[in-house]
């Protein structure tokens, strides 16, 4: 798997395009950041042809820019956490609001639930709903590649806020205890924001997690 990581807009969310070798046309993209400017260049100047988006959680600053990808990739497929899928039309709960943009968008293609398998672009993810941040928040796991996308679930050496609508500590930390730390301790983790780390290093570091 070949893995590009773009950081967008003002709140540094990382993009992360994949596909399934470094040559590959078909890409699918996790996450759009707040504004997808950068990522359609980049998609434009590599001559990608995105098939998917998968959105880790309903906040402006990972959805937003989904209008424009649309724009440019209309039969490009959506998907998002059932849970969370109300937030793609809801400023107020996608915190789009806040930004002083208003973000609304059509429904995604795809709603997602625990256990799915995410299959495009030859690429193959594994569904890990981890509520806390959100409702329904997800990661996506490739045991394969041994590659996690946590979306702002974990960081490296921080877990994801709580204190916005919808938020729980109790039932984030539980969801990465049961589902992201079981994973191999050489699992490369891939978060919404800040530098990638590993299972091992947030078991022995994480102080949310000791």
């Amino acid at each position: 798997m070949k893995i590009d990581c773009l950081i967008l807009g003002v709140y540094q969310t990382n993009c992360y395009v994949l596909r399934d070798k470094p040559a590959s046309k078909e890409c699918l993209i996790i996450d759009t950041g707040l504004n997808s400017g950068k990522m359609l260049e980049f998609l434009t100047e590599t001559l990608s042809e995105p098939v998917a988006v998968v959105l880790t959680h309903g906040h402006a600053d990972h959805i937003a820019g989904l209008a424009e990808l649309r724009k440019s990739y209309p039969k490009i497929k959506v998907y998002i956490h059932k849970l969370d899928a109300v937030m793609l039309a809801d400023s107020r709960t996608n915190l789009s609001e806040l930004s002083g943009q208003k973000f609304k968008a059509d429904s995604a293609d795809f709603l997602l639930e625990e256990g799915n398998l995410i299959e495009q672009a030859g690429i193959n993810l594994t569904v890990l709903h981890t509520p806390g941040h959100t409702p329904g928040g997800i990661c996506l796991y490739s045991k394969n590649e041994d590659v996690a996308f946590v979306g702002d679930t974990l960081f490296a050496h921080s877990v994801g806020r709580c204190d916005l609508p919808g938020g729980q500590l109790d039932e984030l930390i539980k969801g990465i205890k049961e589902k992201l730390l079981v994973l191999p301790d050489q699992t490369v983790v891939y978060p919404g924001h800040g530098p990638m780390t590993t299972i091992g290093q947030e078991k022995t570091h994480n102080p949310f997690l000791l």
